[in-house]
């Protein structure tokens, strides 16, 4: 008998326990969603593929990733084209069946909010950084993450019936904040709307849109496509035209064309690096985020 015991007891320690629940584990593209995993399900592992100062259109499909996808019971990312250069490729190479194209484990946030902007015509090598479906940068819309919010509470609640109550009771309470702060802001920016803006790439496009501002210019000739010497002259003819509107770029970005055309123009055209998306994948990084945004913002009004 006792002999018996111990040997139970010394294949549960080899083998585990049975009924010890195993760790969700979640691959977040980007850190918007691994923030918003975070709030909807704190007790999962979280791996982020990206962070606010790259660019996620061009990641490279290291092995780490790979080895996480691999393990991920759950994969949450943008789509619509954004992370069309290295997703398929972890798709594949990780062999995860759970999270495939087609599989509940897979979810695309942009599957779950109207896009704007979808790209016209046949896409070349040289069309840039374009995408059929549309901007995929919604995340920037504090109310299309509502709706993204109310999407993945109810994908979570289906992969992880156990965990189905706490995750609606969160999403409530995260929408309640949300929409709270969204309210806030929009009296608090009413200052920026026809605000002109000088822009690179369409990385805030929803934000403009949300808030009233105004691009009149972007430093990229075509998007995702490096401003040369030729086009930044065009873009500074127009600035000249239209003063006091604020050079803004994304955190990811090469800097240096926005601090010529800083300079070229002077004070009336201040510059304005923002970070492109959560600078923390931590659950309360969302709000905070689109905080420091609009107080940003807010300084660039002369």
């Amino acid at each position: 008998m006792v002999h018996t015991l111990i040997k139970h007891g010394v294949a549960a320690l080899l083998f585990g326990f049975s009924g010890v629940a195993q760790a969700i584990t979640v691959f977040a593209c980007e850190p918007e969603w691994a923030a918003l995993t975070r709030v909807l399900l704190p007790e999962a592992q979280v791996k982020t593929a990206t962070h606010h100062l790259q660019d996620p259109h061009h990641i490279e499909a290291r092995p780490s990733l790979i080895a996480h996808m691999r393990n991920a019971d759950v994969a949450v990312c943008t789509g619509a084209e954004l992370e069309s250069g290295w997703l398929p490729m972890l798709l594949e190479k990780s062999g995860n069946r759970r999270i495939q194209n087609g599989q509940k484990g897979l979810f695309f946030a942009a599957d779950h909010v109207q896009l704007i902007d979808p790209f016209q015509g046949s896409k070349t090598p040289f069309s840039g950084d374009v995408h059929a479906q549309g901007n995929p940068h919604f995340h920037t819309d504090p109310r299309r993450f509502l709706l993204v919010t109310q999407a993945l509470a109810e994908r979570l609640g289906l992969l992880f019936p156990q965990h189905q109550s706490e995750i609606k009771s969160r999403q409530q309470q995260f929408e309640q904040q949300l929409k709270s702060k969204i309210t806030q802001w929009e009296i608090k920016a009413k200052p920026l709307q026809g605000r002109k803006v000088i822009t690179q790439h369409a990385t805030f496009a929803y934000l403009w849109a949300w808030l009233g501002l105004q691009p009149i210019a972007d430093l990229e000739p075509k998007p995702g496509i490096p401003p040369t010497p030729q086009h930044l002259e065009k873009v500074l003819t127009i600035a000249k035209s239209n003063p006091q509107s604020p050079i803004i770029i994304a955190q990811h970005h090469d800097p240096q064309p926005a601090r010529w055309l800083s300079q070229q123009l002077g004070p009336l055209h201040p510059l304005l690096v923002l970070p492109a998306t959560v600078p923390s994948d931590q659950a309360d990084s969302i709000l905070t985020w689109f905080d420091n945004i609009i107080n940003q913002l807010l300084t660039t009004q002369r």
